[in-house]
């Protein structure tokens, strides 16, 4: 009985994964049709979505779920009939729905009911659009020969499953106990196609079936019985109308095989017919209680499974190979030692770099979210947009992904509520009405970029400057540049909206999405012109796991600097080391100016070389700035685990992590871009640099 518990379990599970990739079908088709794709196939895989979801809640009895999801179903049989146009409202009410059947769906995931008046309310809307019949009168009209609740029918109906049906993990048996809920049922299971014992395939299913059901509830509900497997096998039903309760009995069949009884999968039924049926057997304590997706899964590819595989087993011969050598070793066998490390060495990377493969998924997953965010913002704000993806495919690591969503979100609602002008406005500016929004993901080095775009008004430089002398953030005497203005819109609380709105504008996002993707060992930088647009630019490390690193040695301690944030490392002429405002050194390279920064001095370390000239600069690169850090020497290269220090001891400015080297020492791993930024804001800033040195100290 726990196996079958166990099995049921499994096929929710299965269930619920489907049942949500088959709303983001719905989602994606409704947001096609409402920017004026007209394509037939399009209507009807997203009826075909919605008749997976209730094919599928018809077996698991969540009757709730069928209900609603057949007036979705007669809505969208309308559409793809042309008998029901294709217009905004209708799009509206049936994105509105695709929204209520996700909270039904986490409803019976966790096994708690739905407010009734919710679902009646958004149903509400739906039977408006059908017109004055109510759906299960429309159903009555559609198909003439359904059976009317109350009536006792005779159905004959021929079962023949697919031979691949069980590979999908259906199981006729689940089908046959739910048409055993219904009524009395005899079923003859055909053995015609079943082969020789030599000729069976573990997997393959040969059977048919001949059933026989005596039930009041109507043709919808028996079909719907089928309606998760009917592309997966040949259905007929025919239906028989029993003139009384005294009518003959079912003819006999040969070797009758009965339904088993009703296991914790209930009926699928409409509520009239559930209120008639005593309910079945309660789950196990075991599968009470709230329960929730589980967002630890993660979707992998064959190919990728295959290559890890073919690498574990490289991994078993070598180690067999070094095994061999360790039993018999002495030193005429050096040589094969050496290429046996080589060997295991080249296996172990080639396994990390599989297995971090595995947690890397395309942004797709992220950008999502954004068509149907853009079109509701757009139609509440009254403004016409059009949104534009790209990269979608670009790849980067789980733990990234799932965090970066929401700093993306706040930037997208800001640049449609702040970014982007009304259609009058545009006009008047001698623009299109309809504003552009432009997400894009690319590779750059290790690094992904995602970048924010709009064609919208631009920010106000002056009034940004003015704004931040008011609160005291820079000096009125100060002329800082363009892109030192610009990032004052990073600071909590600041905000130069002239309205507060319930989407944006009261200074409270832009310093909690720049801290989100510092913790995420990233950098995000913003340009602008004035009533041409706005671009936000996020670059993001591609795992948050595992990085190239070269060794430094500042005193007796060891740093880890990223390898793909370095440029060049040279020894320094002191003759082209100048200061700045008395406080802050740049170095001259080439003539451009490179702020320098003493580790020894920011991390307070003693027995470091304080001199310039006896110790070397390392020239780091990041968000399209450059600093050089003064290090004693340089030490090995090699990759690093990254361990959060955060979480292990707490957050320190300038470092991003920390990591255990071969001889089980501690090296902690530099935060690039926050030194980089540390650099240059000592560099420009001529008031202050005391009090920002004490914040990094």
């Amino acid at each position: 009985m726990t196996d079958n518990r166990e099995m049921i379990e499994q096929l929710r599970a299965v269930f619920f994964e489907e049942a949500e990739d088959g709303l983001a079908i719905m989602e994606t088709g409704l947001l096609r049709l409402d920017e004026g794709v007209r394509d037939p196939e399009l209507i009807n895989s997203i009826f075909r979505a919605a008749h997976s979801i209730k094919g599928g809640s018809g077996t698991f009895g969540f009757s709730d779920l069928i209900d609603f999801t057949h007036c979705i179903e007669t809505l969208l049989d309308r559409m793809r009939s042309s008998t029901h146009p294709i217009d905004s409202e209708t799009i509206s009410v049936l994105l509105h729905s695709v929204d209520h059947l996700r909270v039904l769906l986490v409803g019976a995931m966790n096994d708690e009911p739905t407010e009734e008046g919710l679902t009646a309310e958004v149903q509400a809307e739906l039977e408006a659009l059908l017109g004055p019949t109510t759906a299960s009168a429309g159903k009555a009209a559609e198909a003439p020969s359904s059976s009317t609740p109350g009536q006792l029918c005779r159905f004959k109906i021929r079962f023949e499953p697919g031979r691949d049906l069980m590979r999908t993990g259906n199981d006729p048996v689940l089908i046959l106990r739910e048409l055993g809920t219904l009524g009395p049922v005899r079923v003859v299971a055909g053995l015609d196609a079943l082969p020789r014992l030599d000729g069976l395939e573990a997997e393959s299913f040969y059977l048919s079936f001949q059933i026989e059901l005596e039930t009041e509830a109507p043709l919808e509900v028996v079909e719907d019985v089928f309606g998760w497997v009917e592309d997966e096998a040949r259905i007929e039903i025919e239906r028989e109308p029993i003139e009384s309760a005294a009518a003959p009995a079912p003819t006999s069949h040969p070797a009758p095989i009965s339904a088993p009884a009703p296991t914790p999968v209930a009926a699928a039924s409409t509520p009239a017919s559930a209120q008639d049926r005593p309910a079945g057997p309660k789950p196990s304590a075991a599968s009470t209680g709230p329960k929730s997706p589980d967002a630890g899964s993660i979707r992998v590819g064959i190919e990728k499974i295959d290559a890890l595989i073919n690498l574990v087993g490289e991994l078993v011969i070598t180690q067999s190979m070094l095994g061999q050598i360790e039993k018999t070793f002495d030193m005429t066998k050096l040589e094969r030692l050496r290429d046996g490390l080589s060997e295991l060495e080249r296996n172990t990377r080639q396994l990390q770099e599989s297995v971090m493969r595995i947690r890397m998924l395309p942004i797709r997953f992220v950008f999502s979210r954004f068509p149907r965010m853009v079109r509701d913002l757009s139609q509440r704000l009254d403004k016409q947009v059009k949104l534009t993806l790209s990269g979608e495919g670009t790849e980067l690591d789980k733990t990234v992904m799932e965090k970066i969503g929401d700093p993306l979100v706040h930037l997208v609602r800001n640049a449609l509520d702040h970014g982007l002008e009304s259609p009058d406005v545009r006009r008047e500016a001698g623009k299109s009405p309809e504003g552009h929004l432009e997400i894009n993901a690319y590779h750059q080095g290790g690094s992904i970029v995602i970048e924010v775009r709009d064609d919208g008004r631009g920010l106000n430089e002056q009034k940004i400057y003015q704004r931040g002398v008011e609160r005291g953030l820079i000096d009125a005497q100060d002329k800082p540049p363009t892109e030192r203005i610009l990032d004052l819109i990073f600071h909590a609380g600041f905000s130069t909206a002239d309205q507060v709105s319930d989407v944006s504008g009261r200074g409270v996002g832009l310093d909690v999405v720049r801290r989100n993707i510092r913790e995420l060992g990233g950098h995000i930088e913003v340009t602008s012109s004035l009533g041409i647009g706005t671009t936000f630019t996020i670059r993001l490390p591609l795992t948050l796991a595992i990085l190239d690193g070269q060794l430094v040695r500042v005193g007796k301690q060891t740093f880890i600097v990223p390898l793909v944030s370095i440029v060049e490392t040279l020894e320094m002429d002191t003759k082209l080391v100048s200061a700045v405002a008395g406080r802050a050194e740049v170095y001259r390279l080439r003539d451009e100016y490179i702020p320098i920064v003493r580790l020894y001095d920011l991390f307070g370390i003693k027995d470091a070389q304080t001199q310039l000239a006896d110790g070397l600069l390392m020239v780091m690169e990041g968000a399209g700035q450059r600093a050089g850090i003064l290090v004693d020497d340089l030490l090995d290269q090699q990759q690093v685990v990254i361990k959060s220090l955060e979480s292990n001891f707490r957050q320190v400015q300038g470092i991003s992590g920390a990591t255990i080297l071969g001889d089980g020492t501690v090296a902690l791993i530099l935060d690039t871009a926050g030194l980089i930024n540390f650099a240059s804001r000592r560099a420009f800033k001529s008031k202050g640099a005391s009090e920002e040195h004490l914040a990094w100290s």
